[in-house]
């Protein structure tokens, strides 16, 4: 059965604004998320994680002995704290625990692997709150979705113990946009097209190797990483990321769930308010987390 929402979504993003100044897309990445407000329960709380700004978001219900550290997505060039408010809040709802929102450092003015690094701060950040490893999770969308398992790639390797799972929303793990479905589903994506990812991975890159593991998770060795679940839309061009994540992660003895919704376009979760699938999804992914923490 078709969804009765998608194309009504689909007709409002062929009027949203398509600039191609990166500057210009920030503000209206932000308009777009700031449009959907949020629940009148959430509370907002503004923090420094070990030097990144972040953002704590609860309700009347949450469990503060947990945190869901949470990454936007924006190709590691646009989005932020306003952009995803309300999919954060709606997410840590759905987990039952407090959310930490970064905002992480973007490109051009802060090339990787500042990305890395801050999700890294934000974790040690945690940490120190007193919050168990096994009582964090974390979580992402698009670059946020690569930048969830380039950090879980990073706490490994800096000695750090592994969360207790990983959530990637319609990650981003290729910096070339060579996966089949880039061109197979370029029709059918009204969000992501392989000439502006291609254009924001050299900015978030800076000259760095597009197949580095911290930037291209699909190249990494990923033995020893904590469960990873994988949402991702089948109308996505991103939809090829995925799969090659998951499939490098089985292989690698990870255990990774991979949901591939019908008819959803790239993060879909981001429209929840409109689309009633958008909040099916995030109650999965609450759902895989509480299931994960000890």
């Amino acid at each position: 059965m078709s969804d009765p929402h998608i194309a009504a979504l689909r007709a409002q993003l062929a009027n949203f604004p398509r600039s191609d100044d990166y500057r210009q897309m920030r503000k209206d990445f932000d308009a777009l998320g700031l449009g959907f407000g949020r629940a009148a329960d959430i509370a907002i709380e503004t923090a420094t994680a070990n030097g990144v700004p972040a953002e704590w978001t609860t309700t009347q219900n949450t469990d503060r002995s947990a945190a869901l550290l949470y990454l936007h997505g924006g190709g590691y060039v646009i989005g932020s704290l306003h952009s995803h408010r309300h999919l954060v809040a709606e997410a840590g709802r759905a987990a039952g625990i407090a959310t930490l929102a970064l905002d992480y450092r973007l490109a051009p003015e802060h090339p990787f692997p500042a990305a890395v690094e801050d999700a890294l701060a934000g974790y040690r950040f945690l940490l120190a709150q007193g919050i168990a490893s096994e009582r964090v999770a974390i979580a992402g969308d698009s670059a946020g979705g690569g930048l969830v398992v380039a950090a879980m790639l990073a706490m490994r390797d800096a000695g750090l113990p592994q969360p207790a799972c990983g959530w990637c929303i319609s990650p981003w793990v290729d910096m070339e946009g060579i996966g089949a479905t880039m061109a197979s589903k370029a029709a059918d994506d009204p969000i992501v097209d392989k000439a502006r990812l291609v254009e924001m991975a050299k900015l978030y890159l800076g000259g760095a190797d597009p197949r580095t593991p911290l930037a291209a998770p699909i190249y990494a060795d990923l033995r020893g990483l904590a469960p990873l679940f994988i949402q991702v839309g089948a109308a996505e061009t991103l939809l090829d990321d995925a799969l090659r994540l998951a499939g490098a992660a089985g292989a690698a003895d990870v255990r990774v769930g991979l949901e591939i919704w019908p008819e959803m376009i790239h993060v879909w979760h981001l429209f929840h308010p409109a689309l009633a699938a958008g909040g099916r999804a995030i109650a999965e992914g609450g759902t895989f987390v509480r299931a994960h923490l000890g």
